[in-house]
């Protein structure tokens, strides 16, 4: 096994909790990174020669390794990764009734470049590391001891693996996969096209958010603003509104609206509309249709701090859209899921949002991931999500 060595002082993030380690932290003269395998296991030791673990390499990248073990005994193998995924288990079986929840969430669980979504008997893994892509298939091994499913599925077709170098794919990696599987959440049950849908399928992360919406939609009119499956406005029939409109510029997502809202006998209390959101709100308004109840649950605006301007305008402006929308004392349900959003920051742009066009706030609730989505308290990046309730009164 290579050995990667640290600079003088730069062991201090890996003791204080973090995974990563950054290209300018390794002492180039011991440890050339050219000479490094993307996705091999190194030792990792600190200036003086101190073994501080094992990582898996990734040269080409700013991060160019991620501490998989503390243990140099435990390398990153089958038995690691059981070990690993039995905790991860662990966790969510505390919180949840029911198999349907993000069963592995990354550097959280201790395993980075590693997603499993559970469904029931089924599982959706998305291989995001050159490290992790290695041993992929010890961690199909380890998913079939721990939970014998009746099938996995690899969706590695996501945007990290261009950024790692690794092919894109979706290939069923164990038995068999339908292409729509069941979930039930928050008591509504769900068709999840996991071969062809977003990320994995589904959207585990807003389920305690979703859950609010009990008691605060009975006999409202409710818009859903980037509604995918509809998971939101599903919910929301289902709670008792009186009438759901779910937006989305995905016809294949709306087809789903329409499945799930059939399978919970709503369906004639959801709608669709297909359209790019900003210009569907836009026409909305101008067609004098308000409603009691908006939800906003758009994709991530900010990307890279780079886009941290624009981004921020796209949040407001879909926000004050949304509130130009509301009856005169109506709720907002405001998500963001980008990483580089501060919870303040949603907040201060429904408050920019509502005082532009001479509007009241007031934030009623602030929500995020659920504890299947674990927060590791030494990296900032895995807390991303925000949910923001505000009712918004006339001045």
């Amino acid at each position: 096994m290579n050995t990667l060595r640290l600079k003088k002082h730069e062991e201090r993030r890996l003791r204080e909790g973090h995974l990563w380690i950054y290209s300018n932290e390794v002492d180039t003269a011991v440890t050339p990174l050219k000479t490094l395998t993307p996705g091999e296991q190194v030792l990792v030791e600190d200036f003086s020669g101190k073994a501080l673990g094992i990582a898996t390499a990734q040269p080409n990248s700013l991060i160019c390794a991620r501490l998989v073990s503390r243990d140099v005994k435990h390398p990153l193998n089958k038995s690691l990764l059981v070990h690993r995924i039995q905790q991860a288990l662990s966790l969510r079986e505390r919180f949840y009734a029911d198999p349907y929840y993000r069963l592995v969430y990354g550097d959280s669980d201790f395993l980075p470049g590693l997603v499993v979504d559970r469904f029931g008997d089924y599982l959706v893994v998305q291989i995001n590391s050159a490290g992790m892509d290695l041993v992929k298939d010890e961690v199909v091994a380890a998913l079939e001891k721990v939970l014998s499913p009746k099938g996995i599925l690899f969706r590695n077709d996501g945007k990290a693996r261009v950024a790692e170098g690794l092919e894109s794919y979706v290939a069923v990696a164990a038995g068999e996969v339908p292409q729509e599987v069941e979930l039930l959440e928050n008591g509504v049950k769900f068709l999840a096209p996991v071969h062809e849908g977003q990320k994995t399928g589904w959207f585990f992360d807003h389920r305690e958010n979703r859950a609010r919406l009990k008691g605060l939609v009975e006999g409202k009119r409710v818009l859903d603003v980037f509604s995918y499956a509809g998971s939101w406005g599903v919910q929301a029939a289902v709670f008792g509104a009186s009438e759901v409109v779910c937006v989305d510029a995905s016809e294949f997502a709306l087809d789903y609206v329409e499945k799930n809202a059939a399978l919970n006998d709503v369906a004639e209390k959801v709608g669709t509309f297909q359209g790019d959101a900003f210009q569907v709100l836009t026409e909305l308004k101008e067609q004098g249709e308000h409603f009691d109840v908006i939800i906003l649950d758009p994709p991530a605006f900010i990307q890279k701090r780079k886009d941290h301007g624009v981004g921020l305008q796209a949040y407001r402006r879909i926000n004050e859209l949304a509130m130009r929308l509301l009856t005169r004392d109506g709720l907002l349900v405001s998500g963001s899921c980008s990483m580089h959003l501060g919870p303040h920051e949603l907040v201060d742009v429904m408050r920019a949002a509502s005082r532009h066009i001479d509007r009241l706030a007031q934030v009623v609730y602030q929500g995020g991931q659920g504890p299947d989505h674990p927060v590791n308290p030494a990296i900032t990046e895995t807390q991303y999500l925000k949910c923001v309730m505000a009712r918004v009164m006339v001045n």
